[in-house]
């Protein structure tokens, strides 16, 4: 899980425009946190809808990850998200639980809450594991994302 974490927080360029932090429970569900950041509002004042959905992709991977080796990638191949309430200036965490571990495929489901508490959004996702390549190799040394799209 170290080893997650420390990735996310040096070399994940959206973790860092977005501001997100990653940590995971005693169950093993992926946490991510977003402080309150307006550049992520859309016009109306709100926050925006994709920001939910990366939210909510993110610790969705992240719960399909962990229990997979470094020595394969796991990439999102399904998302299906629901905007349940529209939120202003507050932070948002996303949990994201394992509903379904298997050799070529995950099933992830993640809830979205404000900074009281309130569910805003929820999601699950389909995660594919893809043995051929690497966690390390997709990050690579220097951070440098290497064409793989996750």
């Amino acid at each position: 899980m170290d080893e997650y974490i420390l990735n996310f927080a040096e070399k994940s360029p959206i973790a860092r425009l977005f501001g997100m932090k990653l940590s995971f429970d005693q169950a093993g569900n992926a946490i991510v946190d977003l402080p309150y950041n307006p550049d992520l509002d859309h016009s109306q004042g709100g926050i925006h809808g994709g920001v939910y959905a990366t939210l909510l992709d993110t610790a969705g991977w992240f719960a399909a990850a962990i229990v997979h080796d470094t020595d394969c990638w796991v990439a999102t191949a399904e998302l299906s998200f629901h905007l349940l309430e529209p939120v202003k200036q507050t932070s948002l965490r996303a949990v994201g639980r394992l509903l379904k571990a298997g050799k070529r495929q995950n099933v992830s489901e993640m809830f979205l809450y404000d900074a009281k508490g309130h569910l805003v959004g929820h999601a699950t996702g389909t995660f594919i594991v893809l043995s051929n390549l690497s966690f390390l190799s997709v990050i690579g040394d220097t951070g440098e994302h290497t064409g793989v799209r996750s």
